[in-house]
């Protein structure tokens, strides 16, 4: 099996088990998306839904934000680690937004990546799940990925986003990324399955008998 028929394999196997895929950040705005997205580094996405309610009953949109003093944002953000960058970011891009883009989050990747706290990965995210334009957000658990089922040479996130992108149809970039992520979580987990468990690793695989390791990002 080579690359292009392990990726059909792949994108068959997600569709069936994955129809509809919720947006596993909650929000009610692309704000909201941006500030969950920046929280959720180093963090799990149910971690980041116990802590945004409460952010963002204080403030939802740039312009409250940008008022709340960075010692309150801390005090609310803390359990998502690296608090004391997080809050900070929050706080100038939101002023960066008041004053650059009249209270909106850009939609485009060179204003989003230029914010604070707000990387490539980040502003793929937003521009996916918030604005619905093409995208495909990788992380270290989607690079895992990719390269326990041949589909990169996983030398660094970066990478494996240029190889995905050439191997699946752009329509499904945005459903896909998702959908990676959900079955990850489900069947083939960081400290499982190891290439040789998952439904997905066993079709591109099938005579794969050793656990493999994965390059990190």
């Amino acid at each position: 099996m080579n690359k292009n028929e392990r990726a059909s394999s792949v994108l068959k196997i997600l569709n069936h088990k994955y129809p509809k895929v919720p947006i596993p950040l909650k929000h009610k705005n692309q704000f909201e998306l941006l500030i969950a997205v920046l929280l959720s580094a180093q963090c799990t996405d149910d971690r980041v839904n116990k802590i945004t309610p409460s952010l963002f009953a204080k403030a939802n949109n740039p312009i409250k934000m940008k008022k709340i003093p960075v010692k309150t944002i801390y005090s609310i953000v803390r359990p998502c680690g690296l608090a004391p960058q997080k809050s900070k970011a929050i706080s100038n891009l939101s002023k960066i937004l008041v004053k650059k883009f009249n209270g909106n989050v850009p939609e485009n990747f060179e204003e989003l990546e230029k914010l604070p706290g707000v990387g490539h990965k980040t502003a793929s995210v937003v521009m996916s799940q918030g604005f619905g334009h093409p995208a495909f957000p990788v992380d270290t658990h989607i690079h895992r990925l990719a390269q326990r089922w041949g589909l990169t040479s996983g030398k660094n996130v970066k990478q494996t986003e240029k190889d995905l992108k050439l191997l699946f149809p752009k329509k499904s970039w945005n459903k896909l990324h998702l959908q990676i992520i959900y079955y990850g979580r489900e069947f083939c987990t960081a400290r499982s399955c190891y290439g040789i468990e998952c439904k997905i690793c066993k079709t591109c695989y099938p005579n794969r008998k050793s656990p493999i390791k994965t390059k990190k990002a």
